[in-house]
């Protein structure tokens, strides 16, 4: 085993994971890496829609705007802290045009305004796009920045256990890929940006590379928040994508088909009539999460693709290459609203695909990247898990229950309920410039200290698990695609108590056992090794998000956000009537069992606005 000793870590390679070891080494922190699994994986390089929204305060325009109006516009989303709120508005602008400065090609008028539109949950116009690839283009941009500053990076190099020591952090224990042995990093400030929990779902749209870490972290002791509140929908699942905006508005068929591709039909028909068909497919071009208070509108068709894939075991695609049953040729059947945009985008003619080609032909070319030619091809997709708005609980500087511990991008739980499209990417960061402020701050107190007992042993714990695991068949990818399938049929965007609880024993009796019926490949057992790692992490965050999940429901917190919690007697919708909008849920794994509790939201604070007084420093 290998030791090395840092100032700070980054744990993880996204856009959020490169902005945090660029402003630690700006700000004055002399020894920083940053370690991830692989460089050019994560959701942040792979991931985006048809036009991938960063959320920023309003830099254009006559419209008035303020920090105090975009913080409270996330507060009021649900279960989100007013501190959290007010310090993601207030960096928004210049987070955002620090990626500007960079080389992010965020559009500017003819002025230097940067225009913006409406998102979802969005009043004031305050998004704006680089395009399909927003995230991507952050992530390289900030990447040549950390390369100029001479960060170390350790690539192929992914997280084992997470060291602590009287609530402390104390270090990381990651294995190196490259060099076959353990390396122990020891520092007591690790910003942790590893992104969501993947890896939970089987039917998801986050990339095949991304897994999370999520529950090595609340194997370590770390709160999770929220952790009921994800965001599900429509994507493709070959290549996996959003099939938000142009991509519905354009209008394309829905279809189903037999696992054999037989039986082919327009299914939505069977529910719905031509007209309620167009007017819902248009509207989820931009209603795309899955929304239990769109339940008769544009959510219906999540819902009943959900009924073609999960319960029937049908496929559904989209199909581009002719036009839906029912669309008349002069389009006077798709209602007003759709009839407007697509009049004013001049795309009153011909299949969706034409359309979408002549509205958004980068949304064309996107796929024709990936080998799929949406003029020949039917799209596969389901209702797939796209983002967590929950996630490990942090304060206003980003920083965790364990001292030292920084959960930052989708890794943290900031979110609440409803969220403003594009606030995901702003709030990343934000959390990286906070995290990074703190960590120096008690960086010029800090007296260094030795690597505690304690963390020693937890290390050698887990190399002693991992070495001692049995050699064979092996059973890993089986109990991956377990841990998948009984989370997007049970725990996903339909959810009722009494499934969610089996799924709960089931995980937890899949952990007791784990380190003794886990077996590893004998022909590939570094590589299998750790797969093995991989499934454990998911089994402890599948335990605790579940716990979570059952018991905000047995506590009278039914359909709301992205989710709809069913009767298990009648299998009827249960609604939500808001009166815990104003709670956050917080779990911890304690001894084996998940601890639920819950506690009021911390409101908005009221910031010193006295110019002398911040300027002399006691703000």
């Amino acid at each position: 085993m290998i030791t090395k000793t840092y100032d700070a870590l980054v744990v993880g390679s996204g856009a959020a994971g490169f902005a945090a070891a660029e402003r630690l080494k700006q700000f004055g922190a002399e020894k920083v890496a940053l370690i991830t699994e692989n460089r050019l994986s994560g959701t942040s390089r792979n991931t985006g829609s048809d036009k991938q929204t960063y959320y920023k305060l309003t830099l254009t325009g006559a419209d008035p705007d303020s920090v105090s109006q975009m913080a409270r516009t996330l507060f009021e989303g649900g279960a989100v802290d007013g501190d959290t709120a007010l310090a993601e508005a207030a960096n928004s602008a210049r987070c955002f045009l620090h990626l500007a400065e960079i080389g992010v090609p965020f559009p500017a008028n003819a002025f230097g305004e940067y225009v913006g539109y409406k998102t979802d949950h969005d009043p004031a116009k305050r998004a704006t796009s680089a395009g399909p690839l927003t995230s991507k283009y952050m992530t390289e941009c900030l990447e040549r920045q950390v390369m100029a500053l001479d960060i170390e990076i350790f690539d192929h190099c992914p997280v084992l256990r997470l060291l602590t020591a009287d609530g402390h952090m104390e270090g990381v224990l990651c294995y190196s890929l490259e060099d076959h042995d353990y390396i122990l990093f020891a520092s007591r400030h690790v910003v942790y940006a590893t992104g969501g929990p993947a890896g939970l779902y089987a039917r998801s749209v986050y990339p095949g590379s991304q897994h999370g870490a999520s529950g090595l972290a609340f194997e370590a002791g770390a709160m999770g928040k929220n952790l009921t509140e994800w965001q599900y929908g429509i994507a493709s699942t070959s290549f996996r994508w959003n099939l938000s905006g142009t991509y519905q508005q354009v209008l394309p068929r829905y279809i189903s088909t037999a696992q054999d591709l037989s039986d082919e039909k327009e299914f939505l028909l069977e529910h719905l009539s031509p007209e309620e068909v167009l007017s819902r497919t248009f509207l989820k071009g931009y209603q795309w999460p899955f929304d239990p208070r769109k339940i008769d509108g544009s959510s219906r068709i999540d819902e009943l693709v959900y009924q073609e894939t999960e319960l029937k075991g049908r496929r559904v695609f989209l199909d581009y290459t002719l036009n839906p049953a029912g669309l008349e040729e002069d389009f006077s059947n798709i209602g007003q609203e759709a009839y407007d945009y697509l009049e004013h985008s001049d795309v009153l003619f011909g299949t969706p695909f034409e359309r979408l080609q002549k509205m958004n032909p980068k949304a064309v070319d996107l796929y024709l990247s990936h080998g799929i030619d949406l003029s020949k091809e039917r799209l596969e997709i389901a209702v797939c898990a796209q983002h967590n708005n929950g996630g490990l609980a942090g304060d206003a500087h980003w920083e965790s229950n364990i001292h030292g511990l920084y959960p930052v991008g989708e890794v943290n739980g900031s979110h609440g309920i409803y969220r403003p499209g594009g606030s995901a990417l702003n709030a990343g960061q934000a959390g990286a410039l906070r995290a990074a402020q703190t960590i120096i701050k008690a960086l010029r107190t800090e007296v260094e200290e030795p690597l505690a007992y304690e963390a020693i042993d937890q290390a050698a714990e887990r190399m002693r698990q991992l070495e001692e695991l049995k050699t064979g068949k092996s059973n890993t990818s089986e109990t991956r695609r377990r841990i998948g399938h009984r989370m997007s049929l049970y725990c996903a965007h339909i959810r009722e108590l009494g499934n969610m609880q089996n799924v709960i024993e089931e995980t937890k009796a899949d952990l007791e056992r784990y380190w003794t019926d886990c077996v590893i490949s004998e022909d590939h057992p570094e590589e299998d090794r750790i797969k093995a790692l991989f499934n454990y992490d998911l089994l402890v965050a599948q335990y605790v998000y579940v716990s979570a999940m059952a018991d905000a429901v047995d506590h009278d917190i039914y359909s709301r956000g992205s989710y709809l919690v069913m009767d298990g007697v009648e299998m009827t919708p249960l609604v939500d009537d808001g009166s815990h909008n104003g709670y956050v849920q917080e779990a911890k794994l304690q001894n084996g069992e998940v601890e639920i509790t819950y506690r009021p939201v911390r409101p908005i604070p009221e910031s010193e606005q006295w110019f002398e007084t911040v300027y002399n420093g006691k703000e």
